[in-house]
Parts: structure tokens; C-alpha cells; sequence
């Protein structure tokens, strides 16, 4: 039976201190807690979720990031910590997105049933649907390897035993795609760029790596997970997943310190010992959890770490850190949106519904490569990738009746943008661009508006650059790493130990790096 933790003031001292209350930071607390370790959950800003969360603006309830869900309903967290009695409720969305183009008026929607998906095809794209069966056929099976190593610690055994259990299928494509980068697997499939540009807008663009770089191919995937989990969106925004988070981590006794930064990892005597908070609080702990950005984590906090870890601290001290790429427009406006594109009569067979959705609106491979090279000098693409949804249409909770949200999100879009992002110019051409697209322009409509750009991401989110590290490999980098804390979730430093978007398996709203780490952290106490 677990033991609940008593009523502690920090200062007192604690079996397990995180360090970082987004999703994944969350989720590793709220399993030590369960366990029955006194554990303190430490963050620096008002509120919990990192990008993960909503926030109010104008009156409504927006999101960070886009509010999508998809690898974190494959996880068995939402289950394990009961999170829908703790109020996390999912609304379905399908189509889950509609792929578009800057160059083509051949969009198309992707179901969750793949044969809906083939029918939607072979009215816009007939001559690509044998082919998508062929890439969906070849690629579920190499999810599902990536869905069973990433719900677990990764480990040599554990893959090997994944693979012999599912017949060693997808075993070989996993290790071809690996290797590859994600548009030379998708180019093996398909010749429509209307495809090809959406799937990799979803794989390395939002990873923010050229779509030629090699050993991205596991990015090719992303179109067929759409078959093999359901996307959903929370009730009352992104933000309702953090909140059930920690709520399940309060109920089981765990305690939260918010407006709390941390300004030390404290070692003494060889030992690590605790955390000292910006205010000069020092907290003592057996084990100390970072579930934020690495290069933080050991080159700027840690303090009189044993001489052992003076290899391993300089190497992430020359690990180079990149910059931001990433920018979101929250509008609230009045009225409906209609494309375009989606007024040809092919489309009355084949979508009666698609309030809500993502739309992706994608450059061309070699265009998302050239905005890719861009960012080195400050620059952004003519037409950039946009990922697009109305949160409003699928949740009234949003915002108040007659009044809508769109989210727009923009890549790539570089933190040192040559122009600077001190106004609001450069934003503002994406609304205009976005007009292009549909029947009646909608800056008109538009009350109020905000971005967040990679400025806003480091200074309110507390993201060097406004990057936000995120492990870049698959299931088979975990054995061929020079980083292998970033997937066994232990460091040198003995009772020091990382998670997040940075770690094994990577970014998005997932939670199995929180769990994982969870799960070492246990083992190990």
C-alpha cells in the first residue's frame, strides 16, 4: 500500500526533488509520489505545464503549443494515475488533419480509419493510393516497436525481446529508416508533393532539422500514427493534461513550490545533496530530477559535483545549443473560416465534417530545406510551414459563445530573425499570407492578437534561445549514443538524474520520458 508523504515546509529535507513542472516533470514526480516518496516539485514560473499548458488571453483560454494528443493516449500513464478521475476528459478529432499545400489545391484529410483516408485520396490523389496503402502497411509495424520501447526504459534486451514478440516485424524498416532521412523514405513511397510536404512538416520540420538530414527517417512515421492512435484534444485546452497531472501528484501527498527557480545542484563530499532555489533556499534530497534543458542542468547549476564527472560536464559544456525555430499567433475573431481549396465539389463526398482540425500548409521539400538553411543568416521562407486549427470549433469551453481562437503556428522561425522580433511586423505578414488562402479574409475579424516567438519562449518559458532541447534519435540511437544519459535517464553523478523533451523518446506531448525516469529513479532508491 503506498505511504503518503507528511506535511513538509521546504527546507526540510526530501527523498526526490524535480526540478521542472511540465508535462514530463510532472509525471515523474507524480510516480515517485505514488510510490511513497516524499517528493518536491520545483518550477520556476506561476503555473505548471511549460508548453504543454493553456493560458487565458482576451478572455479565452489559449493554448502554448498546438493542442493536438496523439504519442500520450499510446501511454499507459493516463491509466496508471488515474488521470481521468482527476479530470483529464479527451474529445476525439477526425479528420485529424487536413493536408494542404502553398502550390496545389489537392488537399487532402487523414482519418483515423485508413480506409476513409484511401477513399478521401482517390478523389484528390488516385494515383498515390496504393502507395499509401503500401507506406501505412510498411510503416505500423515499425511503430509499433517504437510504442513498446518508448513505454518502457530502453534497454538491448528489452528491444530484442519487443521484436521476437511481435514475430520480429518491422525490425529491418527500422533500421533502414534510421539510417535514412525522412525524405528519402517518403520519396520511396510517394511523388505527390501534396503528400510528401504535409509528412514532412510533422516529422523534421517540427524537430527543426532539414528534411534531408540523414537519420531522420523514423520522422516519415507521422502520417500513418494518425492510423495507429486516435488524436484528441483535452476538454478545456492542452493545459487540462498538466492540471489532472498534478492533481493525481497532490492527491498522493506530493508537494509543488511554483515562482521558484533554482539556481544550484548542490554536491559536497563527493555526494549529491540537495538544490539551492534563486532565493537562497537550500532543500536537501536524496535524488534530484531535472526535466529541463540538459546544458542547464550540468554546465550552469551543478555545483561541487565529484571529480569523476569532469569527462562528462566538459562534454556538455562544448555541446553546441541551437536556437529556436518555432513561433504561434493566438487570434480571437468573430465568424467561420472557409478554404479555398476545399470549395471544389470533390470535396462534399469526402469531408462533411472538419470543424477543428490541423490544417498543415506546406512549402516543398526543397523549400523546407532551403528554410531550414535560411535560419543560419535570420531569414524565413517566403511561404512558411503553417500548422493551423480553430480549438474553438470542437471545444466551447474555449472561449465565450459567438467568439472563436485560431492558433497558427509558423517554422521555420529563427530566434536571431535578422529584422528582430521587438514588433510585430513579421507576425503579422503570416495573418496576411494566411488570408490568401481562404474565401473571405479574416484579419478584419480579428479583436485581439498575440505571439509568442522564440524571444518569448526564453524569457517566459525560461528556453535558451527559445530552444527547446529535444532528443533527436530513435530506438536504435539509445545503443549508439555519446549521450547515453539522454536515454537511460542516470547521470554520473550518482542520485542525479534527467528527463524531459530532451531524453529518450523526445518531443511532443508524450510523458514517456517522465514515466521512464520515474521508473529508473525507483529502481535505483
Amino acid at each position: 500500500m503506498m505511504q503518503q508523504t507528511t506535511n513538509k515546509m521546504p527546507g526540510d529535507s526530501y527523498d526526490a526533488i524535480v526540478i521542472g513542472a511540465g508535462h514530463n516533470g510532472l509525471t515523474t514526480a507524480a510516480y515517485l509520489a505514488k510510490a511513497g516518496l516524499a517528493t518536491l516539485l520545483v518550477e520556476a514560473r506561476h503555473d505548471v505545464g511549460g508548453t504543454a499548458a493553456s493560458d487565458t488571453f482576451a478572455g479565452c483560454s489559449v493554448n502554448i503549443c498546438n493542442c493536438d494528443h496523439l504519442a500520450v493516449r499510446t501511454n499507459p500513464l493516463i491509466a496508471e494515475l488515474q488521470l481521468q478521475q482527476h479530470g483529464l476528459e479527451y474529445i476525439n478529432i477526425d479528420p485529424a488533419q487536413i493536408n494542404g499545400s502553398w502550390h496545389s489545391d489537392l488537399w487532402w484529410p487523414s482519418f483515423h480509419d485508413l480506409d476513409q483516408t484511401c477513399d478521401a485520396l482517390s478523389q484528390v490523389l488516385p494515383h498515390e493510393v496504393k502507395n499509401y496503402r503500401r507506406y501505412v502497411k510498411d510503416a505500423l509495424p515499425v511503430i509499433s516497436l517504437i510504442l513498446d520501447n518508448a513505454n518502457d526504459v530502453p534497454s538491448r534486451r528489452k528491444l530484442i525481446a519487443n521484436t521476437a514478440r511481435r514475430g520480429g516485424k518491422g525490425l529491418s524498416r527500422l533500421l533502414q529508416w534510421s539510417r535514412s532521412s525522412a525524405a528519402e523514405v517518403l520519396q520511396s513511397y510517394f511523388t505527390s508533393p501534396e503528400i510528401i510536404g504535409p509528412a514532412l512538416v510533422e516529422g523534421p520540420t517540427v524537430w527543426g532539422v532539414s528534411p534531408h538530414t540523414p537519420h531522420t527517417g523514423l520522422g516519415a512515421i507521422t502520417l500513418a500514427m494518425r492510423h495507429a492512435a486516435q488524436v484528441g484534444r483535452p476538454v478545456g485546452g492542452s493545459g487540462a493534461l498538466p492540471k489532472a497531472l498534478l492533481n493525481a501528484y497532490e492527491s498522493f501527498g506530493g508537494h509543488l513550490l511554483l515562482s521558484s527557480p533554482v539556481s544550484a545542484i548542490l554536491c559536497e563530499d563527493q555526494k549529491l545533496y540537495g538544490v539551492e532555489l534563486s532565493d537562497g533556499r537550500v532543500i536537501r534530497s536524496r535524488a534530484v530530477i531535472s526535466a529541463c534543458n540538459p546544458h542547464d542542468t550540468f554546465v550552469k547549476w551543478l555545483h561541487g559535483a565529484p571529480s569523476s564527472a569532469d569527462t562528462f560536464i566538459e562534454r556538455w559544456r562544448t555541446t553546441p545549443q541551437s536556437q529556436g525555430y518555432e513561433s504561434k499567433i493566438d487570434a480571437i475573431f468573430h465568424g467561420d473560416i472557409q478554404y479555398k481549396a476545399l470549395q471544389h465539389d470533390r470535396y462534399q463526398n469526402i469531408l462533411a465534417r472538419n470543424e477543428g482540425c490541423t490544417f498543415v500548409i506546406a512549402p516543398n521539400t526543397q523549400e523546407l530545406h532551403d528554410g531550414h538553411a535560411m535560419m543560419a543568416n535570420g531569414e524565413i521562407l517566403e511561404k512558411p510551414a503553417f500548422l493551423v486549427n480553430t480549438p474553438t470549433l470542437t471545444d466551447s469551453t474555449l472561449a465565450p459563445v459567438g467568439t472563436n481562437i485560431l492558433s497558427l503556428e509558423a517554422l521555420f522561425t529563427p530566434y536571431n530573425f535578422v529584422n528582430g522580433w521587438e514588433t510585430r511586423d513579421e507576425p503579422s505578414r503570416w495573418l496576411s499570407l494566411y488570408d490568401t488562402l481562404l474565401t473571405e479574409p479574416l484579419t478584419p475579424r480579428i479583436t485581439e492578437w498575440r505571439v509568442k516567438t522564440p524571444a518569448h519562449y526564453e524569457t517566459e518559458f525560461f528556453l535558451p534561445q527559445g530552444h527547446a532541447t529535444s532528443f533527436a534519435g530513435g530506438p536504435m540511437s539509445i545503443f549508439l549514443s555519446q549521450q547515453p544519459e539522454l536515454s537511460r535517464y542516470a547521470t554520473p553523478i550518482k542520485n542525479l538524474y534527467i528527463t524531459g523533451a530532451a531524453t529518450f523518446p523526445g518531443a511532443g506531448v508524450w510523458g514517456s520520458s517522465g514515466r521512464n525516469a520515474a521508473q529508473v529513479v525507483l529502481n535505483n532508491l
